[in-house]
């Protein structure tokens, strides 16, 4: 066996979360009279109304995506190896200790020898092995190519695998709820057993979850005996809390000016970023006979102007009634995120850099050069309402620049092709960094997957961050990929997106509703305000 190092991870026993879902749009389903009966004057239980997005399509199953993908999440019901901590540093839940081989291709990390899944059998390493080898076979969310298998050394060892060096291994070991082998099967996502906080009762599909506390638990005990989700629309959880019906409501900005007796707004910051990208090369077609590239965004000038050109705080105003935060990053606030990205608002700098680089106003007031007009069609999904408004925003403003800006919304079934040559409003922000490496690592073709672009020693920094010793060194080598003083990601290198706000979560809560202290929370507007619902209390 090779020597073994230590990776620089936080030897505590934490039991933080940080759970996400997206909002949907379906209809509203009437809550469960069930729920209803839940009241304050019950101090252990909370009812929280979230997006019917919130629901798993596929149950609570981490090998199809309960806990993974973009929104990424600690599973309430399952156990992790690892977790994240309030400042997004990797502490351990069922794992004591983790090491790492010299060459970054076997972690090896022991576990808790006290923990049993809610059927009374013991949580053993295979368990653990089992999981993660069903997961690369079978989710379709998350990415867990660089693992080649898990193998179970003995009841409290297990070995990973690698099929290439992974420094951020941790970050998905906070994320993969452990199954118990013996009781896996096609419904488990319905019924799901798990050694975490809560045992899941009851789900009526369409409208609730009830959880409840496991008795049996190994960590810190759960004050919060009982918690009900229920799932539905904006407007209905508005009209849920009026009615005192549930005790945390999601709600969105243009309900922020309403009062409601008894409850209190809280606005939790986020990593929820919204902003949209220039691809940066000229026009061209791809193999597949798909449009790519574009003639105007591919200036480099024409994108450092977009960036300084907006003003972020108006918008922030203008669209978030001033729940939000300016953006310059897809990891702004992260152990990872490079504070060379910030940029101040400069609209004289932004018109000098369009006038320098040849862009002439024309008689209409929009600038060309050499038969190209300064001009793009920025889409947004058709289904939010939010990105619709940032994306007039946005054409308003650039307008000033003399740069001219179509909206059009429209479904995800085009949004991605048409990206590769038009700028779309995107929502993004996870609490790892391979969020990063995703939007501007070169895939296979040469370019990045999202938007056309590529720069060779973005690339080489990010796979020396996967390739370091440590998650402390593998930070380091982040920040680089996004400026390293000569090149990058940000304003002075290629800036080939373009970032605009951190997006608040808001919930309506009961003024006598203690919710306990909240990390980041990653893009999405759900499961990420319960990640430590055990510990919520009421006065």
């Amino acid at each position: 066996m090779m020597k073994k190092r230590l990776l620089g991870l936080i030897l505590t026993v934490a039991m933080t979360a940080s759970l996400l879902a997206g909002c949907g749009n379906k209809e509203a389903a009437e809550t469960p009279a069930a729920s209803m009966e839940q009241t304050v004057e019950t101090k252990d239980s909370v009812i929280v109304a979230m997006g019917h997005g919130s629901e798993p399509e596929a149950g609570f199953d981490p090998a199809y995506g309960w806990g993974a993908g973009e929104h990424v999440h600690e599973p309430l019901i399952q156990s992790t190896l690892t977790v994240t901590t309030t400042d997004l540093e990797i502490a351990y839940d069922l794992a004591t200790d983790v090491q790492v081989s010299e060459d970054g291709m076997v972690w090896t990390v022991t576990i808790r020898d006290d923990v049993k899944f809610t059927d009374g059998e013991n949580l053993t390493a295979s368990d653990v092995a089992f999981t993660y080898n069903t997961v690369k076979t079978t989710s379709s969310v998350n990415d867990f190519t660089m693992l080649k298998e898990a193998i179970a050394i003995d009841d409290t060892t297990v070995e990973f695998h690698m099929e290439k060096e992974y420094s951020i291994w941790p970050y998905t070991m906070a994320i993969v709820g452990i199954v118990p082998e013996h009781a896996y099967g096609p419904d488990y996502g319905s019924n799901p057993i798990g050694s975490g906080r809560y045992i899941m009762k009851q789900w009526d599909k369409g409208q609730q979850i009830i959880l409840e506390a496991n008795p049996d638990y190994y960590g810190e005990e759960v004050q919060m005996k009982k918690v009900t989700v229920v799932f539905m629309d904006e407007d209905a959880a508005f009209a849920a809390s009026k009615a005192g019906q549930v005790d945390l409501a999601y709600t969105a900005a243009s309900y922020s000016e309403q009062t409601i007796a008894g409850y209190e707004l809280l606005a939790f910051a986020s990593v929820d970023n919204r902003g949209f990208n220039l691809p940066a090369i000229t026009a061209t077609t791809n193999a597949a006979g798909t449009a790519v590239g574009n003639d105007f965004t591919s200036d480099v000038n024409v994108r450092r102007a977009i960036n300084i050109g907006i003003d972020r705080e108006q918008m922030i105003e203008n669209v978030m009634y001033g729940y939000g935060t300016a953006a310059y990053s897809v990891c702004d606030g992260m152990p990872w995120y490079n504070p060379e990205a910030e940029v101040a608002h400069d609209l004289e700098g932004a018109l000098a850099l369009l006038d320098e680089a040849g862009w002439v106003v024309g008689e209409d007031g929009i600038r060309e050069k050499d038969g190209v007009r300064a001009a793009f069609t920025l889409m947004y999904p058709a289904s939010d309402s939010v990105r619709q408004m940032m994306a007039a925003d946005t054409a308003n403003q650039l307008k000033t620049l003399g740069i001219e800006v179509q909206i059009e919304g429209v479904g995800w079934d085009v949004a991605y092709d048409r990206a590769l040559s038009e700028p779309l409003m995107w929502g993004w922000g996870a609490h790892t960094p391979m969020e990063l490496y995703n939007m501007y690592h070169t895939v296979e073709g040469g370019m990045a997957e999202y938007s056309p672009y590529a720069n060779e020693m973005v690339d080489k920094y990010m796979d020396e961050a996967l390739a370091a010793d440590s998650l402390e060194e593998a930070y380091e080598f982040w920040k680089k990929a996004q400026w390293d003083g000569e090149t990058g990601i940000t304003q002075e290198g290629d800036i080939p997106w373009i970032w605009l706000a951190n997006i608040d979560h808001l919930y309506w809560s009961r003024e006598n509703l203690n919710v306990a202290e909240q990390k980041l929370h990653p893009h999405g507007h759900g499961w990420s305000v319960v990640n430590n619902v055990d510990q919520w209390t009421w006065d």
